[in-house]
């Protein structure tokens, strides 16, 4: 069955958006199962894409049939969704065949009549064995996530993984590329329903990442980056996992920062200026970073990611020269390497940290994995001859005061062009280093989200209890409840709390209602 939910007032505006709604005959145990019906959904959907492959009959958007197309990521997404009864809804565009600002009938009908259902017919599969396959590495994925904790690990990369992408533009595997073998030292077996899984698990506490330039080190953080969703069959990278609380932070000059308590790396600034609710439209590299790391704990984050490249070297470490040159009195700045292992020891938040040219990191770390030529060895042993005192941190870490939102700015229409930034009412939120979001439709989901925040904020609330309240929402209504629509289109991408809050962060509009109450409030 055919439904047309929005028809394109011209050639040139945007197309109609359609939808198409058929029974699949998939088996009711799998739709029972969120999980299984989630992967089922993916299935369909790229399925479905490669049906309307070539279906134009015109130039442009005219004549074009669509759909979201996604990368290798397996995950809720309003654009194909399963009901209990087998029954699936599929959200596309058609741009309608015209001549001028005269629809052409015949193409018109040959597009709807014969393409879409030609397309459709691929939604009727049954108990088919590729989707079987599909929906059991999902699962199995699941799993491995889920064994994470009871091993004591934070990240788990299966051998046999192919880590390097085709190209910075082609997110498939790298074909012809070295796989991934664990160090004897760090390998470990992880049990499921689905098959055992042997590789390299990455401990809970702080684990340092090394090597020569271009032998993997920053692939390796790439996937573990990806590693809290799961991936198609064959994509290389559905062996590796890491706990659904991992964070990628970076320093970003020039964002903004709203009320954010950057004490435990920044003292009092010159001038008297404190810290403890810091507040700019221009940050430094520095201040940008400690603010990253201070919001991602924030929202729950349990894994941080680092990478020396993109972060600010005055805020990582403070050599013994510039200690004699400028003393500590002089110098505001907490080097993080002086507070990573107490993050561990006393919030249970763990750090992966890809280094080359900072070897203070050496004495910090739990486990040094180096990289030679795509391998992995552990060097742990030789970096404690080489680095045997560890950091000792300056004192306690503060509790932040809890910020909460008020609902000024967060309203208005979204766009999104790609995964740069996202436009809320006008209001550009640059999204360049919140390297987790996965594409435009991700983007405008994010948008979606802060102006439903909108109507949560009160000025009471905390940021991590409005990202409780709207998880609750999703949960129970899914994501089309974010759809400012009545019929909401099939480009909406389920986002974690943490893009959520990144976004929210980086809202220049945000307003903040400072009240006095327990540190501590919130998740």
């Amino acid at each position: 069955m055919l439904h047309v939910d929005h028809v394109q007032g011209d050639p040139f505006a945007a197309p109609s958006r359609v939808r198409v709604v058929r029974e699949t005959g998939i088996p009711s145990a799998w739709l029972d199962d969120p999980v299984a019906r989630c992967a089922a959904e993916d299935w369909l959907l790229r399925r479905f894409g490669d049906g309307l492959e070539g279906a134009s009959r015109g130039s442009g958007r005219s004549g074009a049939l669509g759909v979201y197309r996604p990368g290798p990521e397996v995950c809720e997404r309003s654009v194909v969704r399963l009901d209990p009864s087998g029954r699936v809804t599929v959200r596309f565009t058609a741009g309608l065949p015209a001549r001028g600002r005269r629809i052409l009938g015949r193409q018109a009908e040959a597009m709807l009549c014969d393409d879409v259902p030609d397309a459709a017919r691929r939604l009727v599969v049954g108990a088919d064995p590729t989707l079987e396959a599909h929906i059991t590495s999902v699962r199995r994925q699941r799993a491995l996530r889920d064994a994470l904790v009871p091993a004591g690990l934070i990240a788990f990369v299966e051998d046999g993984s192919v880590l390097p992408r085709a190209s910075g533009v082609d997110r498939g595997p790298l074909v012809g590329a070295v796989p991934f073998e664990s160090p004897a030292s760090l390998r470990v077996t992880l049990h499921t329903p689905f098959g055992s899984a042997v590789g390299m698990g990455i401990p809970a506490g702080v684990t340092v990442v090394t090597g020569g330039g271009f032998h993997g080190k920053s692939t390796v953080l790439a996937a573990l980056q990806e590693g809290h969703l799961d991936h198609v069959p064959g994509d290389g990278r559905e062996g590796v996992v890491a706990l659904p609380d991992t964070v990628k932070v970076r320093a970003e000059d020039g964002r903004a920062v709203r009320g954010v308590d950057i004490s435990a790396f920044l003292g009092d600034l010159p001038g008297g200026r404190s810290t403890t609710w810091f507040d700019t439209d221009d940050a430094s590299g520095s201040t940008s970073q400690a603010a990253a790391m201070v919001e991602a704990i924030e929202t729950g984050a349990k894994v941080l990611l680092l990478d020396e490249d993109t972060s600010a070297t005055n805020l990582l470490v403070r050599d013994a020269r510039m200690a004699a040159l400028i003393p500590d009195d002089r110098e505001p700045i907490t080097p993080f390497v002086r507070r990573v292992r107490q993050l561990h020891a006393e919030r249970g938040v763990s750090t992966v940290f890809v280094i080359g040219g900072v070897g203070d990191y050496l004495a910090a770390a739990d486990v040094v994995i180096a990289m030679t030529e795509w391998r992995p060895s552990d060097v742990t042993a030789r970096a404690r001859e080489l680095a045997p005192e560890r950091p000792v941190p300056p004192g306690p870490l503060p509790s932040p005061a809890p910020r909460c939102p008020r609902a000024d700015g967060l309203e208005g229409r979204v766009r999104a062009r790609d995964t740069r930034a996202v436009s809320l009412d006008r209001e550009e939120i640059d999204l360049t280093a919140v390297e987790q979001v996965l594409d435009a439709a991700h983007s405008a989901t994010l948008g979606h989200a802060l102006r439903f925040l909108g109507g949560l904020a009160d000025g009471r609330r905390s940021v991590p209890q409005l990202l409780d309240a709207l998880d609750a929402i999703l949960d129970d209504e899914g994501i089309e409840a974010l759809s400012p629509f009545r019929e909401p289109p099939g480009t909406l991408v389920r986002p974690r709390r943490h893009e959520i809050a990144a976004a929210l962060n980086r809202f220049r509009g945000l307003r903040l209602a400072r009240r006095a109450t327990t540190p501590g409030d919130g998740r």
